[in-house]
């Protein structure tokens, strides 16, 4: 099931920016191992569950896994040769804004090869360059 908000105030939202570093979710808070993330990107609902199932299946059931991002903006886009004007885009999915240096993913319960392992996997499914992290 993918992740999206129950409701929004508006449907259809503005680019945005996604120049800088994150000024949250920069540390490991909450599981002992995390995934980092070391470029800019609009991560999808579908690469946001990719990388879930990755870590849990390497992780067997065993620890606990947190997914410290949620896909909030919604983007729009125009179907192919559709000539300009005419209006904003259809709805197409909805993404959450990453900076460098959020962290994405965190585990704990596991030995750090088995997180590393599993947080390795994860980032194959993810379309930026990442780094694994540890609490200490």
């Amino acid at each position: 099931m993918p992740l999206m908000p129950e409701r929004v105030k508006y449907r259809k939202m503005h680019r945005g920016s996604r120049a800088g570093l994150a000024t949250r979710g920069q540390t490991v808070a909450f599981g002992e191992y995390g995934l980092m993330a070391l470029e800019r990107c609009w991560l999808d609902t579908k690469q946001i569950e990719a990388a879930r199932v990755a870590v849990a299946r390497n992780m067997k059931r065993h620890g606990k896994m947190w997914i410290r991002v949620f896909p909030q903006k919604s983007f729009t886009k125009k179907p192919l040769e559709t000539r300009m004007g005419k209006g904003k885009g259809l709805f197409e999915s909805w993404v959450v804004v990453i900076k460098s240096v959020n962290i994405l993913f965190e585990v704990d319960g596991v030995t750090e090869a088995v997180a590393r392992e599993s947080l390795r996997l994860a980032a194959t499914k993810l379309p930026i360059k990442t780094k694994f992290i540890s609490r200490h």
